[in-house]
C-alpha cells in the first residue's frame, strides 16, 4: 500500500504476488485498507463510477466485482475469458489504476505499468515440500513492464524481499544475465525425432548437431555450469561425446532406437511413436514395459497418468489435503503406493474428477484442462504401442479412454449424459418411457415426437437449442467393407479388406447447395477445453483370441476409402474375423461387424513344378 501510495502517483501499478489466492487477498485488503484512511477509491482520473460498476456487475467471480469498483482488478489463470477480458479492458482504459497478479502469469499479461512492485520473491513447490526462489529471468521480465513508453520518462520497480537476500537478488538484477543452454537436459527427445527423421544416422552426425547448437558455444564460456573438467579442444569433445553416448544408450536401453558396433543409429518402433506424437521418449517406454494383454480401461488409466508429460504440474500450498477429500469420494480406489504431493497422483485424481463431472476448485480446474489436453495426444500413441504388440482388447480400452477424456463421462455410464444438460433425473425418465421403441441412444432423442421430447426433457428453450446442436453434430456413419479374393485366401498370405466410411447428412443439409464440409466432424463437447475433430479408428481383430491383425486411423469429413491388409493366420479353416469402427470422441456410436474369413491350405515349397505353374495362374486370374 505504502509503495502504491508514495511511488505511483495516482498512475497505472501492477502488483506481483505469488499466487492466485493471495491476488485475491491483496486486493480486498488494498481496496478496505484505502478506504478507511482516505474513504477514496482506486478508479483513474477520467473513470466514470457508474459505467466501471455496470461492467463489474457482469463479472462472475463475486470477489472481483467488489474490488472492481474501487479501481482494483485481479487476474489469475483460471478466470473466464469475459472476465479477463473487462478487466484488461478497463485497465488499458485507465479506469483502474491497480492491478493484482499472481506470478506464474508473468508472461501471459502484456501489459506495461508506471510502477511494478513483487510482494516477496518466493512462492511454495508442493513437490519439494519448500519455498522456492522466482527464476530470475521472471524477475528481469516483470521489471520491464515498469515505463509506458512514450508517456513515462522513467519506470519504478519495488522489489519487496527477505533481508539478507537483498544483496544477492542486486548483483542478479544489476548484472548482465548469461542466457545458458539447457538443450542438454532435454536431448533424449531431440535426438529421437532427428534419428527417426534421419538426420543422425550414426555417433558422427549427432555430434555434429551438438556442434550448431548454442550449448556448443557455452561449454568452453562457462565450464562449470556444465561440470566441464576444462576448457580445451579435448576436454570439449570428451565431455560431448561422453554425452552423445550416454543419451543414445539411454534412447537404445528404452528401445527407441537401434544402435550397431559401428556406431550407426537406426529408429525402432517406439521411437518412431515418441517422434509423431511428440511424447517423451520415457513416457514411451512406461507405457511399453507397463501394458500387458489383459490391461483394462483402469490400468490404462494409470499408466496414462504416470506419463513423464505431468511431472511437473504444480503442486500448491495446501492442495494435498484437497486432493485426498476429492480421492476419498472416487468411485474407483487409487493404487495403495499414491502419493498425493506426486505430480502424477494428482493428473489420476484430476481424470477421475472428469469421468464423474465433480466440481473442483479453479487452480485445480485450470490443472485438469491441462491434463485433459496432454491426455488426447497421449492416448493414440498408448493405441500405437498396443497395435504393435497385436493386442485387441488393451487396444479397444484405450479407445474407449479417449472418449471417456473428450466427453467427461465413465464408460460405464449411460451415453445419453453426453448430451448437454442431461441429468441422471432426465435420463431415468428416458430409460422408464414406454414407447414403441425404448430410448437408449443419442439417435433415439432426434426421432422422438416434439411433444414427447419436451416432456421428457423438461428444458428451457435455450437448453433445448443446444440439446438440438448436439444430437445434429452426433455422428451417424454408414460402414460397409469387402474382403478382396475372399475366395482365394491362402495360410500366410496378405489378406485385404476394402472399407468405405460414409457420414449420413440429413436431407435439409443436403438440399443446400454450399455446404461447408470443415464444419463435418466438428466434436461437440462442453467439458473438453479446445475444439476437437473426430477422429476414427477401424480395426481387425479375433475377439477370441485377443489378437489385432490391422489397425488404421482417419479422419473423416464426408466419405473415406481405406484399405486394411493383413497376414491371413497360418493354420488354414475357418475364422470369423471382426471389424471395429472405433470414435475417439463420442460414446455409443462405435460398430462391429462379423467378417468370416475361409483360410485354405498354402502351396509348399516341396511341391513340383506343375503344382507352382497352377497357383501362378489361379493368382492371374
Amino acid at each position: 500500500y505504502n509503495a502504491v501510495m508514495r511511488h505511483s502517483e495516482r498512475k497505472p501499478s501492477i502488483i506481483f504476488v505469488p499466487s492466485r489466492r493471495q491476488a485475491q487477498l491483496t486486493a480486498i485488503d488494498l481496496m478496505t485498507y484505502y478506504q478507511s484512511i482516505e474513504g477514496e477509491t482506486f478508479l483513474g482520473k477520467g473513470a466514470i463510477p457508474e459505467e466501471v460498476a455496470k461492467i463489474a456487475g457482469n463479472l462472475r467471480e463475486p470477489a472481483l466485482q467488489q474490488v472492481t469498483t474501487s479501481g482494483i482488478g485481479f487476474l489469475h489463470d483460471g478466470m473466464v475469458e469475459s472476465d479477463w477480458e473487462q478487466i484488461m479492458d478497463l485497465y488499458q482504459k485507465g479506469s483502474i489504476t491497480v492491478l493484482v497478479c499472481p506470478v506464474d502469469i508473468c508472461w501471459k499479461v502484456k501489459i506495461v505499468a508506471h510502477l511494478v512492485v513483487v510482494m516477496g520473491t518466493e512462492t511454495f513447490d508442493g513437490r519439494e515440500r519448500r519455498y522456492v526462489d522466482y527464476p530470475i529471468a521472471d524477475l528481469l521480465h516483470i521489471m520491464g513492464m515498469a515505463s509506458r513508453q512514450g508517456i513515462d520518462s522513467c519506470g519504478k520497480c519495488v522489489i519487496m524481499c527477505h533481508t539478507p537476500k537483498k544483496e544477492h537478488l542486486k548483483k542478479l538484477l544489476y548484472d548482465p544475465l548469461p542466457i545458458e543452454s539447457h538443450i542438454d537436459h532435454y536431448l533424449h527427445d531431440h535426438f529421437n525425432s532427428e534419428i527417426v527423421t534421419k538426420t543422425i544416422s550414426c555417433m558422427q552426425d549427432a555430434v555434429d548437431y551438438i556442434t550448431w547448437t548454442l550449448l556448443y558455444r557455452r561449454l568452453s564460456k562457462n565450464p562449470n555450469y556444465y561440470n566441464l573438467q576444462g576448457t580445451s579442444n579435448v576436454h570439449l569433445s570428451e565431455h560431448i561425446s561422453e554425452m552423445v553416448e550416454t543419451v543414445l544408450g539411454d534412447l537404445e536401453a528404452s528401445k527407441c532406437c537401434q544402435l550397431n558396433d559401428d556406431g550407426d543409429v537406426s529408429p525402432l518402433n517406439l521411437g518412431m511413436i515418441a517422434a509423431y506424437y511428440y511424447v517423451q521418449y520415457e513416457t514411451i517406454e512406461l507405457i511399453a514395459a507397463s501394458l500387458t494383454a489383459k490391461t483394462k480401461v483402469r490400468g490404462i488409466l494409470e499408466i496414462l497418468s504416470h506419463a513423464s508429460e505431468f511431472g511437473n504440474l504444480p503442486i500448491r500450498q495446501g492442495e494435498e489435503k484437497a486432493l485426498k477429500i476429492l480421492a476419498r469420494n472416487l468411485p474407483q480406489k487409487l493404487p495403495e503406493s499414491a502419493q498425493f504431493q506426486d505430480p502424477r497422483t494428482k493428473a489420476l485424481v484430476l481424470l477421475h474428477c472428469h469421468f464423474g463431472r465433480k466440481a473442483l476448485s479453479t487452480d485445480l480446474r485450470t490443472d485438469q484442462k491441462r491434463v485433459l489436453c496432454d491426455s488426447i495426444n497421449l492416448i493414440p500413441a498408448i493405441v500405437d504401442v498396443i497395435s504393435s504388440n497385436g493386442w485387441l482388447k488393451p487396444a479397444l480400452a484405450a479407445m474407449e479412454l479417449s472418449q471417456m477424456v473428450v466427453q467427461g463421462l465413465w464408460n460405464k455410464d449411460n451415453v445419453l449424459l453426453q448430451i448437454p444438460h442431461f441429468t441422471k433425473d432426465i435420463v431415468e425418465r428416458c430409460e422408464a418411457y414406454q414407447g414403441e421403441e425404448p430410448i437408449e441412444s443419442v439417435f433415439d432423442i432426434l426421432t422422438l415426437e416434439d411433444d414427447v421430447r419436451t416432456d421428457l426433457l423438461r428444458l428451457p428453450d435455450e437448453k433445448m437449442a443446444d440439446v438440438a446442436v448436439f444430437c445434429n453434430n452426433y455422428p451417424n456413419i454408414e460402414m460397409a467393407f469387402d474382403v478382396l479374393d475372399s475366395d482365394d485366401i491362402t495360410a500366410s498370405d496378405p489378406v485385404q479388406i476394402s472399407v468405405k466410411l460414409e457420414r449420413e447428412v440429413d436431407d435439409e443439409d443436403e438440399e443446400e447447395e454450399d455446404i461447408d464440409e470443415a464444419q463435418f466432424g466438428k466434436v461437440a463437447a462442453p467439458l473438453f477445453p479446445k475444439e476437437k475433430l473426430e477422429g476414427w479408428w477401424i480395426v481387425v481383430g479375433n475377439t477370441k483370441t485377443n489378437s489385432l491383425l490391422s489397425l488404421k486411423r482417419v479422419t473423416l469429413r464426408r466419405t473415406q476409402k481405406i484399405m486394411l491388409e493383413f497376414m491371413a493366420p497360418e493354420e488354414p479353416g475357418d475364422y470369423n474375423l471382426t471389424l471395429f469402427c472405433m470414435s475417439d470422441s463420442y460414446l455409443g456410436c462405435d460398430q462391429e461387424y462379423s467378417v468370416p474369413i475361409s483360410v485354405a491350405v498354402g502351396e509348399s515349397d516341396d511341391d513340383d513344378g506343375d503344382d507352382d505353374d497352377s497357383s501362378g495362374g489361379d493368382e492371374s486370374d
